[in-house]
């Protein structure tokens, strides 16, 4: 199961930060997400949602090319409608990613200048991972961790 991860930091830049120290230990294979998404709250009152190809976006649009390049051959037209809706459904089916109603959420509550990254994660090794954020001061905002990771976590980014 996925466990959401929502963490403040003072800046776009530092969420950022924190995002690419985590990506590094992706490609270690020490932690995996599903999607992750960096909201930032400009000074003049704007947002600004940068949220990346989640892994299940990914999928669909993979096994939904597939699709539509077989249907191509002998349905052209219909290959390319198919095969996009087909990778729509599969990707609707895998997973959402971030919650775009928790997303607004925090929005809703984020002050001028902050900003907020979001993660949903597949599997992590803790041990690994916290101290990577050590580095990173933020603010846990909410989890779906167990008590004592999350006060690790929380322990971690002060």
């Amino acid at each position: 199961m996925s466990q959401v991860v929502a963490i403040s930091f003072d800046s776009e830049n530092d969420a950022q930060s924190a995002l690419a120290s985590l990506r590094g230990l992706e490609k270690e294979g020490q932690i995996h997400f599903e999607d992750t998404a960096i909201v930032a709250h400009g000074t003049d009152g704007k947002f600004a949602v940068k949220n990346e190809a989640s892994g299940t976006t990914e999928t669909g649009a993979v096994v939904g090319a597939v699709l539509g390049g077989l249907l191509f051959v002998v349905f052209p037209i219909a290959g390319i409608a198919l095969g996009a809706a087909a990778g729509a459904g599969i990707g609707a089916l895998l997973g959402n990613g971030v919650d775009g109603d928790f997303v607004k959420e925090v929005k809703e509550q984020l002050p001028p200048g902050k900003s907020a990254l979001f993660l949903v994660i597949k599997d992590a090794n803790a041990d690994a991972t916290i101290p990577a954020l050590r580095r990173f001061h933020g603010e846990v905002i909410q989890t779906t961790l167990d008590e004592d990771t999350e006060s690790a976590l929380r322990d971690a980014m002060k």
